[in-house]
């Protein structure tokens, strides 16, 4: 069901080994913006026209406006399961608990008597969150843009989310009543790259954004690539991930259950098991055979488990297994070995790493307190998950006085004659009658 690759006696090279030897999935971004560019210049063009028949021709639904109106997403609320409820409740919560703690403060810094810079925190004025539709319903995305938007000091909040044939054209209600618990308001019925540029040159329903968080398919990361400048991004999500680390204290049952957990995603999901043993390995590929028939994703988890963007990848010692994860670099990875706790901190590159036997991928999913929004796609080794410092932005703040100005007006006109710039010489001497203050 899962390939292997045995990396058992091969040399580790000092900078990590080549990421090319490693599953992953394709997932060519590049060649998905020839699909959108035509449908993001339509919306910039045609605005909610376009965007509603994009969601009649890709979604199968015709609707009269994108937004939804704030008496569905009561209602969605009102009709919300009682434990449903309670368990978004409790995310909320602790993601709010997790998410307060990233508050940055201002900091100014005296350089010299007189001039300081100050490192001002600002969120952005307005962002757009997309919570996919597709495969499953992502009640847990809105949590997890929402919160940190919200924590941040973002003022302006709005949510989309494609619509769906079986609710009338409404998202999914679990999602509605999501944001109705999250006090979010502004919601439009939009998927894809049409919900993208929705949100990037706005329409008459919805004003432009500064800013466009929230994983999506491929089509979505290609408008995010397309659009980014106009708008920020936090990342080009591409299919999710999780990486296992174990040797042959670990439990085959739960690292066979957590691969599954991730493979139930996608068909492109990709599931990495890399380990000291063999025994494991087998034991693993035996609780698959069992758990994967049991399971009600079943074609889809065994699609994913056999593709090429998943394996078992043999090693001989915990010290190579931290160099294979880490050029790896996965959305998701799970430490279970002994002392797991030291051996998760030796980790580098990782969007979330889960230490031990009982912190799997799917307790970050909803209820650890930690951003599910994370790095796919090996750049976990230079992005970050989704946090409150995605919302802000800093800005340095300059106050000299003359006296401060004038100590250091002979290095700023240096620097600037040796870069062939001397008006920005000038700019200070201006100011000294045009002359260098003496030292």
């Amino acid at each position: 069901m899962i390939s292997r690759i045995d990396l058992r006696g091969a040399a580790f090279p000092e900078g990590g080994i080549d990421r090319d030897l490693l599953p992953r999935a394709e997932f060519d971004v590049e060649a998905a913006l020839a699909a959108v560019r035509p449908i993001c210049e339509d919306v910039r063009h045609r605005g909610t026209a376009a965007v509603i028949e994009y969601g009649e021709r890709f979604d199968g639904v015709r609707l009269d406006r994108l937004r939804v109106p704030e008496a569905a997403l009561t209602e969605a609320l009102e009709g919300l399961d009682p434990a449903i409820r309670a368990a978004l409740e409790e995310s909320i919560d602790r993601a709010r608990l997790v998410h307060r703690a990233q508050r940055r403060t201002d900091v100014t810094t005296q350089v010299v008597p007189g001039g300081t810079v100050t490192e001002r925190w600002v969120p952005v004025e307005r962002v757009g969150l997309y919570v996919p539709g597709g495969l499953a319903a992502y009640a847990s995305s809105v949590v997890m843009n929402v919160v940190p938007a919200q924590e941040a000091g973002v003022e302006g909040v709005a949510v989309s989310s494609p619509p769906q044939k079986e609710f009338a054209g409404a998202p999914n209600p679990t999602v509605l009543a999501a944001c109705a618990l999250l006090g979010v308001t502004e919601v439009y019925a939009a998927g894809g790259a049409q919900a993208i540029a929705m949100f990037a040159y706005g329409t008459d329903e919805c004003r432009p954004v500064n800013l466009v968080t929230g994983p999506g398919n491929i089509y979505v990361a290609a408008a995010k690539r397309l659009l980014k400048g106009r708008i920020g991004i936090d990342a080009e999500a591409g299919p999710t991930e999780i990486a296992v680390l174990a040797d042959d204290s670990a439990d085959p049952g739960y690292v066979a259950a957590d691969l599954i957990s991730q493979a139930e995603h996608d068909p492109l999901a990709a599931a990495v098991l890399v380990t000291t043993s063999a025994e494991l390995a087998d034991a693993v590929d035996k609780e698959l055979d069992v758990q994967v028939a049991a399971a009600r994703h079943r074609e889809r988890i065994a699609t994913a488990l056999a593709g090429r963007q998943s394996a078992t990848v043999l090693v001989d010692t915990v010290d190579q297994g931290l160099a294979v994860v880490d050029s790896y670099a996965a959305e998701h990875l799970e430490i279970q070995t002994r002392d797991a706790a030291a051996v998760a901190a030796r980790v580098r590159n990782a969007g979330a790493v889960f230490v031990g036997p009982h912190a799997p991928v799917s307790l970050g999913d909803y209820c650890a307190g930690s951003n599910h929004v994370l790095p796919t796609g090996g750049c976990a080794c230079h992005s970050s998950g989704l946090s409150v410092q995605s919302f802000l932005r800093g800005i340095h703040v300059v106050d000299y006085t003359r006296e401060a100005l004038a100590e250091v007006a002979h290095h700023v006109v240096t620097l600037a004659e040796a870069e062939d710039l001397p008006a920005h010489g000038s700019a200070v001497t201006s100011r000294f009658d045009g002359q260098v203050p003496p030292r």
